[in-house]
C-alpha cells in the first residue's frame, strides 16, 4: 500500500488518524476494561461476603434451634418416621402425597410429643421473621431421602406433613453434618439458603436434622440495585477519569508532538521558498522527558542540516563546474580521434573503422591512424593505465609523441625504434608512474605488407581472404613508460585481397558480467568470425553486440576500443 504525505492526506483523514483521537480512544477502552474488571471483581467480593453473611447466618440459627429441641422426644418420633418410611411398600412410598401413603402417618400427627415439636418450631420461627421454614429431618442414607418429620409451617400449600420426603444427596447430608449451609434458586422459592445442624442421640448417634431455609429474594434484588448503582457510579467515575486522563496526555505528549510536526512542516515549506532562518529554536518544549530529548535533537538536527546544506551546495556546485569541464573534456577527447568514417574515401586499397567507449566521461584509451607517405600508413591501439582524467592526459601526450615521430621518421620508419623512442620521452618526468600499452603497425599499402611491434598491448588478429579471423601471437615488449632504454622487435604480418586486420584493448575481452565471467578471446573470435563478409563497421558492430549480450546489465568497468582494417588490393582495379 503506497504511502501518504501529510500533504496527501484530507482534513478529515488527519482528524481520523490524529493522535489526539487515538490517545482519547485508548484511554476509554483502558479504562472501560478496568471499569468491568472493577465491577466483576467488586460484585463478586460483595455477594461471596453476603451469601458468607446468610450462609453463617442460617447455620447459627439452625444450631439455636437444636439446642432448644427435647432430643428423646425428637428422636422418638423421628425413629417413628423413619420406621414407617422404611416398612411402606415401595410403590405406595413414591406417590406420597397418595392417601394411602399419608394415611400411613395420621398417628404421628396425633402424637403429644409430635404435636409439642411442630408448636416449639414455630415458636421460633416466629421470633425470627427472616425464617422462611424450619423443618426436623430423619435420613434414610439407603433410599437417599430426607424425610420430614416436623415442619413449622402453617401454609397448607407449602406445609411439608410427616413422612414427606425429598431426594438428599452424600453431599448435602455431608454439609449438613458439618453444620453448614448452602445457597439454592428455584422457580418455586425463589433464592434460598437453606443450613443444617446434626441431631444425635445419647449415645452419639447422628439420627437426623434441624433445617432451617431463609428467603434472600430481597437479598437478591438489594444485590442487583447495588450492582446497577456500583456500574453507574463507576462508569461515570471512568468517564469524568477518561476526560482528564486524555486532556493530561494532550497536555504532556500530544501537544508537543503537534509542536514538533509543526515546526517540521514550517521547516519544509521554509526552505522550499528559500529561507533558511531557525524553526526548531523558537520551540518552548520542557517536559522533561524523552519528548523534550527529541525537541533538543531535532533543534540540534537543524542547525548541523544548515551546514550540512551549505556544504552539499557547495559541493554540488563544484560537481556541476566539475561535470561541465568533463563534457568539455569529453569533446576533446573524442576530437582528438578519427571520427569520421570512412576515413580515406579516394583510397579504394583499403578501409579502416575505429570506435572507443569510454568507461567514464573520459578514457585512457585510444587508436589512431594517420599517412605517413602516399603509400604508407600508420595504425595505433593503445590502453593507458587507469582512468579517467589523469589517463585522459597522459593519453594526449603519447598519442602526440607516438604520431610526431612516427611521421618524423618517414615511410621506411621502424615501429620498434619508434616505441623505444617514445618510451624513453614518456619515461622522462613520470613521477605518477603512468605507462601505456601500444600496438604500432605500418601498412606498406601496394605490398599488402604490415610492419608493426607491440609493447605490452594484447594480441591483434589477422583476417584471411577467406574473411576468418586467427589470433596473431606476437612477442610482447614492456609497456611505454615503464621503464627507460627498453627495446622492441618488429615482425611482419602479409594481407591478402579481402583480408585484414583486428585490433583492440583489453576492455574488449575483460568485460564482465553479472556473473563476473570475462568475455575472453575465445568469445570474441567466434564474435570475428560470425559473417565472414562484413565490412570494417559491421565487424565492430557485431564484437560491441556480443559484448553488450553478454555483460547485459553489468556496469562497464573498462574502456573499449577497436580497431578494423579492411584490405582490398594494393592497386585500383
Amino acid at each position: 500500500m503506497p504511502v501518504k504525505s501529510v500533504r496527501e492526506m484530507s482534513e478529515a483523514q488527519r482528524r481520523r488518524h490524529s493522535l489526539h483521537r487515538r490517545t482519547l480512544q485508548s484511554v476509554l477502552v483502558a479504562s472501560f476494561l478496568l471499569c468491568v474488571t472493577a465491577i466483576l471483581i467488586g460484585y463478586r467480593m460483595y455477594a461471596v461476603k453476603m451469601d458468607e453473611k446468610y450462609m453463617e447466618n442460617t447455620s447459627s440459627l439452625a444450631q439455636t434451634t437444636a439446642v432448644l429441641l427435647d432430643s428423646d422426644s425428637v428422636e422418638r418420633c423421628a425413629r417413628t418416621v423413619g420406621r414407617i418410611f422404611r416398612d411402606a411398600p415401595l410403590e405406595i412410598r413414591e406417590d406420597q402425597e397418595g392417601e394411602e401413603y399419608r394415611a400411613l402417618f395420621q398417628r404421628v400427627e396425633q402424637d403429644e410429643t409430635w404435636i409439642h415439636l411442630r408448636a416449639l418450631l414455630q415458636a421460633v420461627k416466629e421470633r425470627n421473621d427472616i425464617i422462611q421454614s424450619m423443618q426436623v429431618v430423619v435420613v434414610d442414607r439407603n433410599a437417599h431421602a430426607g424425610i420430614y418429620v416436623a415442619d413449622s409451617d402453617t401454609d397448607e400449600e407449602t406445609y411439608c406433613p410427616p413422612g414427606a420426603w425429598d431426594e438428599m444427596s452424600e453431599e448435602e447430608v455431608a454439609t449438613f453434618e458439618e453444620g453448614g449451609a448452602v445457597i439454592s434458586n428455584s422457580e418455586e422459592y425463589g433464592w434460598l439458603s437453606s443450613g443444617g445442624c446434626p441431631l444425635y442421640t445419647t449415645k452419639g448417634r447422628m439420627y437426623g436434622f434441624v433445617l432451617i431455609d431463609i428467603s434472600m429474594n430481597d437479598v437478591m434484588r438489594e444485590r442487583h440495585q447495588f450492582l446497577l448503582i456500583y456500574c453507574l457510579a463507576l462508569l461515570a467515575i471512568t468517564i469524568a477519569s477518561s476526560v482528564v486522563l486524555s486532556w493530561a496526555l494532550d497536555r504532556a505528549v500530544v501537544l508537543p508532538i503537534n509542536k514538533l510536526a509543526a515546526a517540521a512542516s514550517d521547516y519544509a515549506k521554509r526552505r522550499r521558498s528559500g529561507d533558511r532562518g531557525p524553526v526548531f529554536h523558537g520551540l518552548d518544549i520542557h517536559t522533561g522527558d524523552e519528548l523534550e530529548n527529541l525537541y533538543l535533537v531535532m533543534r540540534d538536527m537543524e542547525g548541523e542540516l544548515a551546514e550540512y546544506i551549505e556544504d552539499l551546495t557547495r559541493v554540488t556546485a563544484e560537481k556541476e563546474r566539475i561535470g561541465a569541464e568533463l563534457d568539455v573534456a569529453t569533446k576533446i577527447q573524442s576530437d582528438l580521434l578519427p571520427s569520421i568514417f570512412p576515413p580515406y574515401p579516394d583510397r579504394p586499397e583499403f578501409d579502416i573503422y575505429a570506435t572507443m567507449s569510454p568507461a567514464r566521461e573520459v578514457g585512457g584509451d585510444f587508436y589512431d591512424f594517420y599517412f605517413i607517405d602516399h603509400d604508407h600508413i600508420a595504425m595505433v591501439a593503445a590502453d593507458v593505465s587507469g582512468k579517467g582524467v589523469p589517463a585522459a592526459l597522459f593519453m594526449v601526450i603519447a598519442k602526440t609523441l607516438l604520431k610526431n615521430q612516427a611521421q618524423l621518421e618517414g615511410p621506411g620508419a621502424s615501429p620498434a625504434h619508434i616505441l623505444a623512442t617514445v618510451n624513453d620521452q614518456l619515461c622522462e618526468n613520470n613521477d605518477a608512474d603512468m605507462f601505456v600499452t601500444v600496438w604500432l603497425g605500418i601498412l606498406d599499402i601496394p605490398a599488402g605488407r604490415i610492419r608493426a611491434a607491440n609493447a605490452g598491448h594484447e594480441n591483434p588478429f589477422l583476417r584471411r581472404a577467406d574473411g576468418t579471423f586467427e589470433m596473431v601471437r606476437d612477442r610482447h615488449g614492456l609497456a611505454l613508460a615503464a621503464m627507460p632504454g627498453m627495446r622492441y622487435r618488429d615482425y611482419e604480418l602479409q594481407l591478402e585481397p579481402g583480408g585484414g586486420l583486428f585490433t583492440y584493448t583489453d576492455g574488449v575481452t575483460e568485460a564482465t558480467s553479472s556473473r563476473e565471467e570475462l568475455f575472453g578471446t575465445d568469445r570474441l573470435l567466434s564474435a570475428l568470425n560470425e559473417d565472414p563478409s562484413a565490412r570494417a563497421k559491421q565487424v565492430t558492430q557485431i564484437v560491441k553486440a556480443r559484448i553488450d549480450g553478454f555483460v547485459q546489465e553489468a556496469p562497464q568497468f573498462d574502456d573499449i576500443t577497436m580497431l578494423c582494417l579492411e584490405y582490398r588490393g594494393g592497386s585500383e582495379t
